[in-house]
């Protein structure tokens, strides 16, 4: 049986405007590593998303993850890895490069730019939203930024972590 994993402390980064990717200046991005238990499942891309689901997770895609630097100014964004690995770099061009494989989930807030540097050709990464925000691509153009500076503190807080739900760790280091 698959399952949602307690066991490893969430990782928090946080990242500076860089005068082109905003970031955000309040919320950290939050990696779960081996978030979800994926041991065994012939299908991890159905687990992650169910378990997004049963969480308030939703409007999901499965896909890559974009090889251009780009963020969402009106929403939160959850990628959980079913399949492969990739190096992504998040924070913009001068952010952190991070490895992340099957089970692991990252937590976007608002502005956090992201970008793929290197894939396994097996990936298969599931995003989800929460129920409140509107999704936008925004890849660092100055009128774009100009913009995301006011709407990025307007995103509304999630009610739940994508992973542990109502009470996860997401809720207390993303505090309303």
């Amino acid at each position: 049986m698959t399952s949602a994993s307690k066991g490893t402390a969430p990782i928090t980064l946080r990242f500076v405007d860089d005068g082109s990717i905003p970031n955000n200046p309040v919320l950290p991005l939050v990696l779960y590593r081996g978030g979800v238990d994926l041991a065994g499942s012939p299908d991890p891309e159905r687990v992650i998303e169910k378990r997004f689901a049963a969480n308030g997770w939703g409007q999901m895609w499965r896909n890559g993850i974009y090889p251009y630097v780009h963020y969402h100014s009106m929403i939160h964004e959850a990628m959980g890895i079913a399949r492969g690995r990739a190096t992504v770099r998040f924070g913009g061009k001068k952010g952190t490069e991070l490895e992340i494989g099957p089970g692991d989930v990252v937590i976007l807030p608002a502005g956090t730019g992201h970008q793929l540097v290197v894939q396994t050709q097996e990936l298969v990464v599931i995003g989800a939203y929460p129920p409140s925000g509107s999704y936008d691509l925004c890849r660092g153009s100055k009128a774009e930024h100009t913009k995301a500076l006011g709407s990025i503190a307007k995103v509304p807080m999630p009610a739940s972590d994508p992973v542990f739900g109502a009470n996860g760790p997401l809720i207390a280091l993303w505090p309303a």
